[in-house]
């Protein structure tokens, strides 16, 4: 973003991580930061993000879904983005709004094209379709030790009763080391656009990293030019 007062489009922005490693927190504790600057914002989840793709996530994250095919999986994923990009997520940035995002295609880089073993390739053939060159401004993966995520994945689904949504949870061990493993290649791969955060800390000094990192790329508020 070469004009920090007058953007040509909104920013879009993408929280990434294994389970369990308080990137949804750190997404609302930066929309919440945001709008506090003055900054319009947008956020969204995936699978999810708009009525098609909430009934799209029901039957990803239903652990009675256990004999969905890998393939069958991917698919479903990037059903449910397709329809973000075009309902949500594009007219957003259209009309200048930061968009934050738990999740985009990363997550299906390393879930599903690393950790299910069905290749880039695949993956990116099918981003080129459904998101037609939409990639994130920037990409927070926040990297926790698989061990405490899990727990605290499984820990959260207890106390909010959402069992029904705990079917990535119950991966095994070695799915997710795979997981971690692709998010550090791709961060490694794409500096300019990943920034990967320590999430071993308290939420506080998650989010005030997570700013520190951001802040440089954002246009002048509204706010600061008023004061």
């Amino acid at each position: 973003m070469t004009d920090r007062h007058q953007p040509a489009r909104g920013l879009f922005l993408a929280f990434e991580g294994t389970e369990g490693c308080g990137k949804s927190t750190q997404l609302q504790l930066l929309a919440q930061k945001l709008r506090a600057e003055g900054y319009r914002t947008v956020e969204t989840v995936e699978p999810g993000g708009t009525p098609i793709g909430a009934r799209i996530r029901g039957i990803l994250l239903d652990p009675a879904s256990r004999e969905l095919s890998p393939t069958a999986e991917l698919l479903l994923y990037f059903a449910s983005r397709a329809q973000n990009v075009d309902e949500r997520i594009r007219p957003a940035l259209d009309a200048g709004a930061i968009v934050l995002t738990d999740r985009f295609t990363d997550s299906s880089l390393a879930y599903q094209g690393y950790g299910r073993g069905l290749g880039a390739a695949t993956v990116l053939d099918l981003d080129r379709i459904a998101c037609r060159g939409l990639a994130p401004d920037l990409t927070f993966v926040f990297d926790i030790d698989l061990e405490t995520g899990l727990r605290r994945a499984h820990a959260r689904n207890l106390n909010q009763g959402a069992i029904h949504e705990s079917r990535m949870d119950d991966q095994a061990i070695e799915f997710y080391r795979r997981v971690r493993d692709a998010y550090h290649q791709m961060a490694a791969r794409e500096p300019h656009r990943f920034r990967v955060i320590d999430a071993n800390s308290d939420p506080a000094t998650i989010h005030r990293n997570v700013w520190a990192a951001l802040e440089p790329l954002l246009p002048v508020s509204p706010l600061r030019e008023q004061r």
